[in-house]
């Protein structure tokens, strides 16, 4: 046995040398420094400091800056504007000495001067909708900028300030350093946009038929940007796709709207009782005992009977909220609105829906269950939903925010849907409540890396719709056994791993600047943390690391590298391989079947074999040999084809060298001989995962790391020796890598009927 361990030993290891030597001769003419894909990423990693760690935890220096705000809101309904007072304190927790301000101004984005319109490409068609015409030539464009009114101390007096397109920089009276606060007021209006013509993030939808407006607002105020150790002020404009850098603070928000508004966002409700009838109240305390269903506070008759007049009379909602890092709300006559316990741990959490009578039956029958869900998921992936609520509003636009969020989905006018609209629906619910974890609470910068924010929700999202298919079967439709995820599984990406490489660029890419958005900012990232998962490391490693990452960097502002490196740190798995193909390339899978080779075992000496013991100074007719098929005495050592351990030679050494119990503990000899080459046509590096069938029907599978290319990126051989002959070799079986062109993932080469001939067959038919 160990003649037979030896040699295939030396057979590899020859196959191994002689094809890293070939790629170093390659590298060094082709005049390349260090190209191996297993390098460490010490040059594309910042390097460890007081701030953050090597393990890719906070270090003893960390630090981060806190913006409160005191509010006072009105919604102009009949005019659709939007007046705001706000007073912001902020601490600077920071080592530094801070001279000035960066305040966020997001809504001028949208002002009558904006250049986001002309950042993109645009073209004269030779045929357009007269619609489409008018909105790009004739229409006036929509001034939905704010409108600073002043900018002014606690005391009343002015301070100085510069507006820069979506940034205004104020300046401080005196330098604030560590530990220092400043307050200062912002007085300001802006018109509110219709965002289902114009689309946006925010904004209010008109409905005809009953002349009423539904408003889902955010980015309402002037917000504080960030400032940290990584890169000072995150003073980066807005240019439309990006999302948001932001602090944590408190808020304590007042929102005046006509009095016969239903209305609801981030933080505690602080005087429900003012604002709710009677009626209301006792809903709401069955509602705090209900587990199984939501129970209805305003139900279907209550907001049709709201949606015929318009009341002149106002009221005043007033909202708390400790530490988030940004603030959402939802307003409308037109409003149902139901809540559910849900038990996390020792505490409640009640989840919550607001939704118009168009919504249903839809959204009364699965909205605030997704939230149930999507709580319980993701409190188990990370940790426990630390708010006291979280809400869901249906709107044409999905968007998110601390406690709240908007998502569409609705069925016809007669209240039909199809599965695609329900299950979508499902999605973007579970998707949108998923952001308060990813990054309302692990607070990654959204306008610089999209990825950190989209991707990793979109993996957890991933994970909880399929515990939503098992929790509630009844959302599935006959023909599904499991929820359609759209994204997570490998096959998924395959068409834009594959595409073309003009138009591809890396995850770590600004947002802003990317190709195809949805692929490289969601699709993508969310893959390959799905197959880390999966198939590179397993889910309890995974899932240890994932939760750990999550918990160090909870309420904190974590980068890239922290991710990276805190996965690795707690699971003592080196991933830089797979953070460099994944992220920092735009490589693509494609490993297959190159060549197999049978061979025959005998011990009838070779010209080689001679030369070998002579070398040696051993009997020729000591050796094993492998004969190649094909070759001459290849039929001969076949037509025996007796187990190892019953050639003479490997006999006598087992009864020389092993005492009778050992001999008894042996594994099964082997009578079947194979050299199998892979190769990777694709640049990405990812395990060989091989699936073997037998003569007898059988099949066995292995998993050979991605490590296997350490030495050859381009092929690896592999000697396998078996006690059943193998008719057929599968590369990847069940789809698990990612793989562009499975043509070359069998032997022998499956042959796929074409769609044509497919075709052909059907016309004969």
């Amino acid at each position: 046995m160990k003649i037979f361990n030896y040699l295939l030993c030396a057979i590899l290891f020859t196959s191994f040398s002689t094809y890293a030597q070939n790629d170093v001769k390659a590298e060094r003419q082709q005049g390349h420094t260090n190209q191996n894909k297993f390098k460490q990423l010490y040059d594309e990693f910042s390097t460890p400091n007081v701030f953050r760690t090597g393990s890719g935890a906070p270090g003893p220096g960390y630090y981060q800056q806190q913006a409160d705000y005191k509010m006072d809101i009105e919604i102009d309904d009949v005019n659709a504007k939007l007046y705001g007072d706000e007073t912001i304190t902020y601490t600077n927790n920071s080592p530094d000495e801070l001279k000035y301000l960066w305040v966020q101004l997001d809504q001028n984005m949208r002002a009558k001067d904006s250049k986001t319109p002309l950042i993109g490409s645009s073209e004269i068609s030779p045929a357009n909708l007269s619609s489409s015409v008018v909105k790009s030539y004739l229409k006036e464009s929509f001034d939905g900028g704010f409108n600073i009114m002043h900018v002014k101390d606690v005391n009343g007096n002015n301070l100085q300030h510069t507006i820069n397109r979506t940034m205004m920089r104020v300046e401080l009276p005196r330098a604030i350093n560590t530990g220092d606060k400043f307050s200062f007021q912002i007085k300001w209006w802006y018109n509110i946009n219709n965002h289902v013509k114009d689309r946006g993030r925010s904004g209010y939808e008109y409905f005809e038929e009953d002349d009423n407006n539904l408003y889902t607002i955010a980015q309402f105020y002037p917000r504080m940007a960030v400032y940290n150790d990584v890169e000072g002020w995150q003073n980066s404009q807005f240019w439309g796709r990006d999302e948001f850098a932001l602090p944590f603070g408190d808020f304590d928000v007042n929102i005046t709207v006509p009095a016969d508004h239903i209305l609801d966002g981030t933080g505690v409700l602080t005087n429900r009782e003012e604002v709710f009838t009677k009626e209301m109240m006792k809903r709401y305390k069955k509602a705090l005992k209900s587990y199984d269903d939501p129970v209805m506070i305003v139900t279907d008759e209550d907001a049709r009977n709201a949606e015929k007049s318009k009341s002149k009379d106002k009221k005043t909602w007033k909202l708390s909220a400790k530490m988030v890092r940004d603030f959402g709300f939802a307003t409308s006559r037109k409003f149902l609105w139901d809540m559910m316990a849900v038990k996390l741990g020792e505490k409640d959490v009640m989840a919550v829906s607001l939704y118009p009578k168009e919504g249903n039956p839809l959204w009364e029958q699965w909205s605030t269950k997704a939230v149930a869900s999507t709580l319980k998921t993701y409190s188990r992936m990370t940790f426990d939903y630390p708010y006291h609520k979280a809400i869901s509003v249906n709107t044409p636009m999905g968007m998110e925010y601390p406690m709240i969020c908007f998502n569409f989905g609705r069925p016809d006018k007669e209240g039909n849907y199809s599965d695609r609209t329900k299950y979508g629906m499902i999605g973007v619910i579970i998707h949108e409540v998923g952001h308060n974890w990813f990054p309302m609470i692990v607070n990654s910068d959204e306008r610089q890396w999209t990825w950190m924010d989209e991707g990793l929700n979109t993996f957890t999202q991933y994970v909880a719709e399929q515990d939503f298919g098992e929790w509630y079967p009844d959302a599935l439709s006959p023909q599904h056994k499991a929820f359609p995820s759209r994204r997570g599984p490998a096959k998924n990406i395959v068409r834009y791993m594959g595409g073309d490489q003009n138009f591809i660029a890396p995850v770590m890419t600004k947002g802003l600047n990317t190709y195809q958005f949805g692929s490289n900012a969601y699709s993508k990232p969310a893959t390959a943390l799905n197959i880390l998962r999966e198939t590179v490391m397993g889910r309890e490693l995974f899932d240890y690391s994932f939760k750990e990452y999550a918990n160090r960097w909870k309420f904190k502002h974590p980068t890239p590298e922290d991710f990276f490196r805190t996965m690795e740190d707690a699971s003592a798995v080196d991933l830089d391989w797979f953070w460099r193909g994944w992220f920092y390339t735009t490589d693509y899978t494609d490993i297959g079947v190159k060549e197999v080779k049978k061979f025959a075992v005998t011990t009838t000496p070779n010209d080689n074999g001679k030369r070998l013991a002579e070398r040696y100074n051993r009997d020729p007719e000591s050796l094993v040999y492998f004969i190649e098929e094909g070759a001459e005495g290849f039929e001969d050592a076949m037509k025996t084809n007796a187990s190892l351990d019953d050639l003479p030679t490997v006999k006598e050494y087992i009864m020389d060298n092993f005492t009778p119990d050992e001999q008894k503990a042996m594994k099964k000899a082997p009578k079947y001989f194979y050299q199998i080459t892979f190769d990777k046509p694709g640049g990405l590096v990812m395990p060989l995962i091989v699936e073997y069938t037998y003569a007898d029907g059988t099949k066995s599978r292995e998993t050979y790391p991605a490590q296997v290319w350490r030495l050859n990126d381009k092929e690896v051989s592999k000697a396998i020796a078996s006690d059943k002959e193998i008719v057929s070799v599968q590369v990847d079986p069940d789809l698990e890598t990612a793989d562009v062109d499975t043509s070359n993932n069998s032997w022998p080469i499956e042959v796929k009927e074409s769609d044509f001939d497919k075709f052909k067959g059907r016309a004969r038919d």
